[in-house]
């Protein structure tokens, strides 16, 4: 009969490092969850608050049809973006669909840049109204998914201004009922950590006055300044922004030309691609990995009207490309002209990466062999993880359909999700 092995360690050497250790599991716990698996938007567009109107999604996905029927069709810009003819084809006629029933995924009606400062009385008034037409607009089924607002940033000159506009438009949704589920509120111009704890001050208050649950209201900063990467005291500032308002923050957004310009940067050469953007970018995925807030990259200028269409949409969709592939997988858009290239570059790029995915998924899930190698390929459970969340992120913005997913990958969409997310799946099933 085998002995049972004795180990050295006693019960009390255990006890001691779990209590050592108690910090670092409740740190893990509560500052990294990880991603909630919800979907997140491909694009946020913008447009001046006072812009909106309850059918302006679908004019912009009629205009992004026209524009691309002017210059050839969807599968001849499939071509232009460097597709092969089948795939030009798949894409071509998922975008069509797109633009037709969800042109824009995420919108931001803007108070910022975009409004600038027509004084107190008309940004009133505009705040009020905004609120009012997004109420209609989501009561009517013809608002984006998500939505919401970019009011002025918490510096002195501007701060008053700020907090009176999202004050307004959050309690004017509130009285009008329930709030949009897809509601996003944008800091901009984000400088220190303490203007990330002003806002969550101010939304805590809003909640509380208003009754709603305490977290509703959460936020993106977008991270325009050098400050943010790198404060004067030789630390980040934007990777201790999590910690500091754990779980209040859903996404960083890049400001492509505010930062660039910060650096002195010569506007012939700010863009999404030169190198100062590449390093605070990734410290910014540095600074939010396994927190579970999410990455927008920003925008191009260059828009697609003109004679110069079918260049913009090259450089738009190779930007786009460039995105997904290290990781950001939102981004800006400024022009109706601009949804053509970045639903057929992001629908692209799933479609492309979706059979080998999703065969390495498959051979992952049933082990077809004794040592899990078929292929060639031994994937971790990491891997896997995120072999399921490429899938699902295409099975979300309507690259790829759950049943091409059911017949490459063996899986249905929620044990997709649960591949993707098993700690979220872990804690539902509890």
């Amino acid at each position: 009969m085998a002995v049972s092995p004795t180990p050295s360690l006693s019960a009390a050497d255990l006890a001691a490092i779990d209590a050592q250790l108690a910090a670092t599991d409740q740190l893990l716990e509560h500052n990294y969850p990880g991603d909630d698996g919800t979907r997140q938007p491909v694009h946020t567009v913008y447009v001046p608050a006072d812009r909106f109107t309850p059918s302006f999604a679908a004019d912009w996905g009629a205009h992004a049809l026209t524009t691309a029927e002017a210059h050839g069709g969807l599968e001849k810009l499939g071509a232009l973006l460097g597709q092969e003819p089948e795939l030009a084809a798949a894409v071509a006629g998922r975008v069509a669909a797109k633009l037709r029933t969800e042109p824009i995924e995420d919108l931001r009606l803007d108070f910022e840049d975009g409004y600038g400062d027509r004084g107190d009385e008309a940004e009133d008034a505009d705040a009020v109204a905004a609120a009012n037409v997004v109420a209609a607009a989501v009561a009517a089924g013809t608002a984006p998914p998500f939505i919401g607002i970019r009011f002025k940033c918490f510096e002195a000159p501007t701060r008053v201004r700020g907090l009176r506009t999202l004050d307004l438009f959050v309690s004017t949704l509130a009285k009008a009922g329930d709030l949009p589920a897809g509601l996003i509120l944008t800091l901009p111009k984000v400088t220190t950590v303490a203007q990330v704890q002003a806002m969550d001050f101010a939304v805590s208050r809003l909640e509380e006055v208003h009754g709603l649950p305490a977290g509703r209201l959460r936020f993106e900063v977008q991270v325009e300044t050098p400050q943010l990467i790198l404060g004067p005291d030789g630390t980040s500032p934007v990777a201790q922004l999590p910690h500091v308002v754990p779980g209040r923050i859903s996404a960083l957004h890049y400001g492509t030309y505010d930062y660039s310009a910060s650096l002195q940067i010569s506007a012939e050469y700010q863009s999404m691609e030169h190198p100062v953007a590449d390093f605070a970018k990734e410290v910014m995925q540095l600074a939010v990995a396994g927190t579970g807030i999410r990455l927008s990259d920003g925008s191009t200028n260059i828009i697609p009207v003109g004679d110069a269409v079918e260049d913009a949409w090259k450089l738009h969709g190779r930007l786009v490309r460039r995105s997904l592939e290290r990781g950001y997988y939102q981004g800006w858009d400024l022009h109706a002209a601009q949804l053509p290239s970045r639903f057929a570059a992001t629908y692209a790029f799933y479609r492309e990466g979706l059979p080998a995915a999703a065969g390495r998924l498959r051979t992952y899930v049933e082990r077809d062999n004794a040592d899990g190698t078929e292929g060639g390929v031994m994937d971790e459970p990491a891997t896997a993880r995120a072999l399921a969340a490429f899938v699902l992120r295409g099975v979300q913005c309507g690259a790829v359909g759950t049943e091409e997913v059911q017949a490459l990958a063996g899986v249905e969409l929620s044990q997709l999700t649960a591949l993707a997310h098993p700690r979220l799946a872990h804690s539902t099933s509890k």
